[in-house]
């Protein structure tokens, strides 16, 4: 019987870390995932990885550590010595980026420099995943997009995560790593944070369909991207780190959809026009926009075999399955309080 790999995911406990996680343990993986100290729990996408302590949970360990804290990363490499490193974690968030732009460059930049240094140091040839992001495009100047489309960032997110694409090409290059970038466009699934777009109108929409809310505000509508599923781009970082030699790659869909298609799609599928209940609020345009991404993953299908699944339409009745179930009871539980006068 050959030796258990072992993964370490940082950001485990986000939407692409969970699905990972889940994915690693089906393989066999004993996963290992870093999480922030904070006052409350953040595990709810991860804790069904728990439920059957003799199958997969005997597997998940999971450590405290940050990446501005490279003293930390270098322990937690050292507790844990992975095969493979999965580097997810980020202030994943473009608007906010504008808002916390030095915040937002030591996570996503140096943070990712610190984990590199960390892996270089303790030279225990594992192998790097760095999540890299269609956001690197920004101001696209090709359409679409490929591995050799020039970077135009147009967010402080973006600038940090050019950043860390060129650092893992330069610890590839220059100390003989494995190190590869996924250039994953935007991807999406009922576990997605509720202030993305794509979640935030899921969540909005079922919730007016249950009488919880009146309105749904959003910034630009006609912004146009490449939405996937989640669970299916998980698989292509899996499969960067399995080839014989580190590469970087595209991910994505190859169709590109916009945010007013997507209203129409979920509100559709609950008999809703939306144009009764959305309103645009200006807080929500970023200073600098990003009109249009989409991507051709023509070499991550060559090279890995991956393809995605799930195309826009399931994706959208996944989340809004989802997401009507919670307004549902929610909806039960507000009808049960104010039977109770509660």
């Amino acid at each position: 019987m050959g030796k258990t790999k072992k993964a370490l995911i940082t950001g485990i406990t986000g939407q692409d870390g969970s699905y990972l996680a889940e994915l690693l343990l089906d393989k066999g993986y004993e996963v290992h995932g870093l999480v922030r100290r904070s006052s409350t729990f953040g595990t709810e996408r991860i804790e069904h990885l728990y439920q059957d302590p003799h199958k997969k949970g005997a597997r998940l360990f999971l450590h405290y550590g940050d990446l501005t804290d490279g003293a930390g990363l270098r322990q937690v490499l050292t507790a844990c010595k992975p095969d493979e490193v999965y580097n997810l974690a980020a202030q994943s968030h473009v608007r906010v980026s504008f808002d916390q732009p030095v915040y937002s460059a030591q996570v996503d930049a140096v943070g990712t420099l610190r984990l590199l240094e960390a892996m270089r140091d303790l030279d225990l040839k594992m192998k790097f995943y760095q999540a890299s992001s269609s956001e690197m495009f920004g101001k696209v100047l090709e359409t679409p997009q490929t591995e050799t489309t020039p970077f135009y960032p147009r967010s402080p997110y973006g600038c940090a995560k050019v950043f860390s694409y060129w650092q893992t090409v330069n610890h590839r290059e220059a100390y003989g790593m494995f190190a590869c970038n996924g250039i994953l466009f935007n991807h999406e699934s009922p576990r997605r944070g509720e202030t993305f777009v794509t979640r935030k109108i899921t969540r909005a929409a079922t919730r007016i369909k249950e009488g919880l809310q009146d309105k749904l505000f959003l910034g630009n509508l006609d912004s146009k991207r490449d939405w996937g599923f989640a669970g299916d781009y998980v698989e292509a970082m899996w499969l960067m780190l399995q080839q014989d030699e580190p590469d970087d790659y595209v991910v994505a869909t190859g169709e590109t959809h916009s945010v007013r298609e997507f209203l129409d799609e979920v509100f559709g599928r609950l008999d809703m026009d939306w144009n009764k209940y959305v309103e645009i609020d200006p807080r929500y345009f970023r200073p600098t926009e990003v009109d249009l991404l989409l991507g051709d993953a023509s070499k991550a299908r060559e090279k890995l075999g991956w393809q995605p699944k799930v195309d826009l339409k399931e994706l959208a009745g996944m989340m809004v399955e989802h997401d009507w179930t919670l307004a549902r009871e929610e909806r039960v539980l507000e009808d049960h309080r104010a039977k109770n006068g509660s």
